[in-house]
């Protein structure tokens, strides 16, 4: 959609806003996004010729269920850290939606430092589990393909949460403006 320019009464045209620059602190965040769009396609990828060559071909590939298995735990971790700077996943708060503005910020402030206690706790345990996995030696079964690396990437997505969480805690608290989330309509 595009809009029609408008003249203002001092004879001025008017259009759509100029797109905002990115900084780097967007760029980052934005790749963290794009990273995590890649692992869908990972797992996406994988199902459909699993099932493609189970289907058409009576092939099956070797190990395609434990890498889907632990791609799908990579794609977990790598979402949590997407939607977790965004704050426009799916919620219902009817006490933050009947708050006013002011409030809602404190809402907000609160429950983000509360995610990222959370998220930097799991993050802490998830790196054992990454090293554990590494010093047993456990790979999958037709492959021997190592187990680690998959826990590895699913380590660097959580760590990933935590900067991202990060980054909106310090921009609701320092610098509101630059968070751009969608206007929710407060409930009536």
């Amino acid at each position: 959609m595009t809009s029609t320019p408008e003249v203002t009464a001092d004879g001025a045209l008017t259009g759509p806003p100029e797109p905002r620059k990115k900084n780097a602190m967007d760029r980052f965040i934005d790749s963290i996004e794009w990273i995590a769009a890649f692992f869908v396609g990972i797992v996406a990828l994988n199902t459909f010729i699993a099932v493609f060559m189970r289907k058409f071909f009576a092939v099956t590939i070797p190990d395609y269920y434990n890498v889907g298995q632990f791609m799908l735990g990579v794609l977990i971790f790598w979402g949590i850290a997407a939607t977790s700077y965004r704050g426009s996943h799916i919620t219902v708060d009817l006490v933050w939606a009947n708050a006013t503005p002011k409030y809602q910020r404190w809402i907000d402030v609160f429950a983000t430092l509360v995610l990222l206690f959370v998220v930097t706790v799991q993050t802490y345990t998830l790196f054992d589990k990454v090293v554990d996995t590494y010093n047993s030696g456990l790979v999958t079964m037709d492959l021997q393909l190592p187990v680690w690396p998959f826990f590895l990437l699913s380590w660097i997505g959580d760590g990933a949460a935590v900067l991202l969480i990060a980054i909106r805690t310090y921009r609701l608290v320092m610098h509101p403006e630059e968070m751009h989330e969608p206007k929710i309509k407060t409930a009536e």
